[in-house]
């Protein structure tokens, strides 16, 4: 598992404790009947080829990733390795899948963004506050697909 957050930070550790609780739940019990490699990764795009090369060279049945930057790190190191991500927010875009519906290859996963959303997300701020008459959106250029153009 290539993770794109920090180790130690908090939000990091509940989500894998919440990993970990689903898959016991599942009959899988790290340790026992399971072993799972994670390396951390956070904002360190060569770090994440590093280690996405080094969790490819364990030739492991499965790969995750859990993040785009993480993601991209793990499909440039194999093809033929099934990588499952998640919280990446444009499969599509980053060209990891084919289709939403069909993603063919090696590359699987959820998305925690859907596009046409965007309409929703300011037609409810407009509700919440409703003299609002600006919107900016932060994002991170080296993580966005494209490269962070809007077209």
């Amino acid at each position: 598992m290539l993770i794109g957050y920090a180790e130690k930070d908090a939000e990091t550790q509940a989500r894998l404790a919440a990993f970990r609780k689903g898959l016991d739940a599942l009959g899988w019990t790290e340790g026992r009947n399971v072993l799972i490699d994670y390396r951390f990764a956070p904002a360190d795009p060569d770090q994440a080829q590093q280690f996405a090369r080094e969790l490819v060279a364990l030739r492991p049945e499965v790969l995750v990733g859990n993040s785009t930057p993480a993601t991209a790190a793990l499909l440039h190191e194999t093809h033929s390795i099934p990588i499952v991500f998640v919280g990446v927010s444009d499969p599509l875009g980053s060209g990891f899948v084919a289709s939403i519906a069909r993603p063919g290859g090696n590359v699987t996963g959820f998305t925690n963004f859907e596009p046409s959303l965007t309409g929703k997300w300011i037609e409810l701020l407009k509700e919440v506050a409703p003299s609002i008459a600006r919107v900016a959106v932060i994002f991170n250029p080296k993580t966005a697909p494209d490269g962070g153009s809007f077209s």
